[in-house]
């Protein structure tokens, strides 16, 4: 049997987004009971991936060694409240690029399930915004979006969208967690 897991998106969901990117650790700052609901989701037996657009590398406005010390102070600050962080997935490309990783392609949904041997139609995907939700529904998960981030704007473009929404990660969290 393979593992259970949950992926997240980063910015928006997990940590305060930032319209200029967030390009260092000191501009990488948690949204309130994010960690919380990761150390929550661990504790109830589930693996957490990150899969997240990082086009901020391809605009030359952060390079990869930022990047990682961006994601060493995630995992610390997760660690420090009790949770994990399996894995990490970014695409590093810009919006024009035609890459099969950047989100709303699934690519890294499809490589990290090949890596993992996640089974993605049982596995939720939380997102702040619709390319979140494309990926998500075109890798066969199961969609959810929070309200934080790009949430509420990603609502009111989509009016047609038909996925749960919550108010934020704990509150997706919990609902994961009692339907599983």
């Amino acid at each position: 049997m393979s593992d259970s897991y949950v992926i997240l998106d980063r910015d928006g969901v997990i940590n305060i987004d930032s319209a200029g990117f967030i390009k260092s650790p000191a501009e990488w700052l948690p949204i309130d009971g994010s960690l919380e609901a990761i150390a929550l989701l661990n504790e109830h037996g589930f693996k957490i991936a990150v899969i997240t657009n990082q086009s901020g590398i391809e605009r030359g406005l952060y390079d990869l060694a930022a990047l990682a010390a961006i994601h060493d102070k995630m995992r610390q600050l997760v660690s420090a409240a009790g949770g994990g962080i399996e894995a990490i997935y970014f695409c590093p490309h810009g919006p024009d690029s035609h890459c099969n990783c950047r989100k709303p392609k699934p690519g890294m949904f499809l490589t990290f399930a090949s890596d993992r041997g996640a089974d993605l139609k049982n596995t939720y995907s939380v997102g702040d915004s619709i390319r979140d939700i494309q990926a998500s529904m075109a890798a066969g998960c199961r969609p959810l979006l929070v309200k934080t981030g790009n949430g509420l704007q990603t609502i009111q473009n989509n009016p047609q969208l038909n996925v749960p929404i919550f108010e934020n990660l704990y509150d997706a969290a919990t609902h994961i967690i009692s339907t599983s």
